[in-house]
């Protein structure tokens, strides 16, 4: 039961953090390396209301959503934005957000230390587990991430579909060129939708930090599982993605759990294997991924 609880929770999570990933894709065509950790910046916001304002850690979310939201629109609109002025190339997009997470990495683990040496809160494989609260005798934070999913889910629809601003997030992303001569100011789309994914990967962070261990290098090994599930979701589609976060996180942690059991313990060291086998394997036999299929669901929906 246990496993299976946190499977659930960190499928979800995943889930999250795939969306955020292949919504900032969608716009600029690159791949952003830094997203993961927008994420583990929204845990050490989480700490930091925890541990040093002694508030339970779910009132972090809005603050984790604007800071890393804040940060994302940051490396958008300050770096990879004049960049795109200055070359046709993607490859300086990609090398620019890996050195942010590079930078990011660095700030974290100065934030860190300083939250140790300040208020003498550990700060390093923290985990704020026995804070979160029970609900209908389940964890909370086991019903709140499933419920920020499925909000997620409706949310995006509602304002893809719905309302102008997803109208014109759309054809912004499909043409920018037609979408400028219809007079829509694409680079206030694009700096919503950075910040959008920014604070999604904020709130993801909050509860990574309730149910499992928090570190400034968290985000190096999150990421091949956060690309994973975006690949095998298609990598364009926002809905794949969610449905591939799924994937990836149950994966990881049941079948880790499975060979375990079977062939020993040791065998958890090499967890990392998994998102790897799925990006290959999905690549290599199904490029489209879940896309096409997603696809066809929403024109019949």
């Amino acid at each position: 039961m246990i496993i299976l609880v946190d499977a659930a929770i960190y499928a979800t999570i995943l889930s999250i953090l795939c969306v955020g990933l292949t919504l900032t894709y969608k716009i600029t065509n690159v791949p952003n390396f830094a997203h993961t950790s927008f994420a583990i910046l929204g845990m050490y916001m989480a700490l930091i209301v925890t541990k040093i304002f002694d508030a339970n850690p779910y009132l972090a979310i809005p603050m984790a959503f604007v800071v890393s939201g804040a940060t994302s629109l940051f490396l958008y609109y300050f770096v990879l934005r004049i960049l795109q002025k200055r070359t046709k190339s993607f490859l300086p997009l990609i090398v620019a957000t890996l050195s942010f997470d590079i930078f990011m990495i660095g700030i974290l683990n100065i934030l860190a230390d300083t939250i140790t040496s300040e208020f003498q809160v550990i700060s390093r494989d923290f985990t704020l587990r026995s804070h979160d609260i029970l609900i209908f005798d389940m964890p909370a934070i086991l019903i709140l991430s499933l419920a920020a999913t499925a909000c997620l889910v409706l949310g995006l629809y509602y304002m893809l579909y719905k309302t102008k601003f997803g109208i014109k997030m759309r054809c912004s992303i499909e043409n920018t060129s037609l979408a400028q001569i219809y007079c829509i100011n694409t680079q206030r789309v694009f700096c919503v939708s950075w910040f959008l994914s920014g604070g999604l990967g904020g709130t993801a962070g909050v509860f990574l930090a309730v149910w499992f261990q928090g570190d400034p290098g968290l985000s190096v090994l999150l990421l091949p599982s956060v690309f994973a599930g975006s690949i095998v979701g298609g990598f364009t589609s926002i809905y794949g993605s969610i449905v591939g976060g799924l994937v990836i996180g149950f994966s990881e942690i049941l079948v880790t759990d499975l060979l375990a059991r079977n062939f020993g313990y040791w065998i958890v060291s090499y967890r990392p294997i998994i998102p790897f086998l799925f990006i290959i394997t999905t690549l290599l036999l199904w490029p489209r991924g879940l896309s096409e299929i997603i696809k066809k669901v929403q024109e019949r929906i």
